[in-house]
């Protein structure tokens, strides 16, 4: 699998299985939003997830794929401080404001900044078309956030902490899915950066979300925290997985700025499953992220 993975990284077969995989990948992070959504402390919610992400990889990279060699080892030291950072300031974001507000600034800077890193790191240069692509994408999500912003009614200080904890949390986005792109570009088996990226990055929020757990005057359940927790592993596997080898076979850029119509999978989750209300106003915004990832993908092939 590993061999031919490679073998069709940079041809046409490999640039519409990436594609694939970062539509998978969207679909899957929408999914890890509203399983995330509102239910539980977000430092909890991401302790019970990285729990189970030790507990599903471990085996994996312990005995199935083989061991990384020094330089991917290395590679993954550094992803372990860059993701720590990024969930540090996603629960820092998430406790200061609402949901439908963070997630779009998060996901609306990301794109915009990968695409520009990756033209730096691996010099991938987008047409003019794909930045009216990207401009569109982006731009449409941050629009989402903007309408969201507006109905909030919190207070205007921890709104704006969180809203600045957001934009720091896009720009990480950005930096660690360039850096893992480059991370499973270097290592010889992609499925041994992967088992072992999940391995090493989930031991950190654990032992937060333990010692919060005791601190709590009135600590929620374990068994539903455990419950979603346990999903939420499962879907990271495939959301993170998805994109990161979608990025080993094809353009990063493309690869980040597909699964940033998580935004639209979230909408439609929350409209058809959630029976939440979304208007002409957010439908319009949605079609034009969607327009915008659809301009991206066709502007590359021209």
């Amino acid at each position: 699998m590993s061999d031919w993975l490679v073998s069709i990284a940079g041809t046409p077969a490999g640039a519409q299985l990436a594609t694939y995989l970062a539509l998978m990948s969207a679909i899957a992070h929408a999914a890890f939003g509203a399983l995330q959504k509102g239910r539980h402390d977000p430092w909890l919610t991401r302790g019970a997830i990285d729990g189970w992400l030790v507990v599903i990889s471990a085996p994996v990279a312990l005995f199935v794929v083989p061991w990384p060699n020094m330089q991917t080892a290395l590679i993954l030291a550094g992803a372990l401080v860059i993701h720590f950072g990024y969930k540090l300031t996603m629960a820092l974001a998430y406790e200061r404001a609402a949901y439908t507000v963070v997630y779009p600034v998060v996901r609306g800077t990301g794109p915009l900044v990968t695409v520009i890193a990756a033209s730096v790191v691996f010099q991938e240069h987008f047409t003019a078309t794909q930045w009216l692509g990207v401009a569109c994408l982006s731009g449409g999500i941050l629009l989402l956030a903007l309408r969201n912003l507006l109905e909030e009614v919190i207070d205007p200080h921890a709104l704006k902490t969180g809203l600045a904890w957001a934009l720091l949390g896009g720009i990480l986005v950005a930096v660690y899915t360039t850096y893992d792109a480059y991370g499973i570009r270097q290592s010889p088996d992609p499925f041994t950066f992967l088992a072992w990226f999940f391995f090493v990055t989930a031991f950190d929020f654990p032992v937060i979300a333990a010692w919060r757990y005791h601190k709590m005057a009135d600590a929620p359940d374990l068994g539903p925290l455990m419950w979603r927790g346990f999903a939420g592993a499962i879907i990271a596997w495939i959301s993170f997985g998805g994109v990161m080898l979608a990025t080993r076979l094809d353009k990063v850029g493309e690869a980040a700025v597909l699964r940033e119509t998580s935004t639209v999978f979230a909408a439609l989750i929350g409209w058809f499953i959630l029976k939440e209300m979304v208007g002409p106003r957010r439908l319009f915004l949605m079609a034009l992220v969607a327009l915008g990832a659809v301009i991206v993908e066709m502007g590359g092939r021209t």
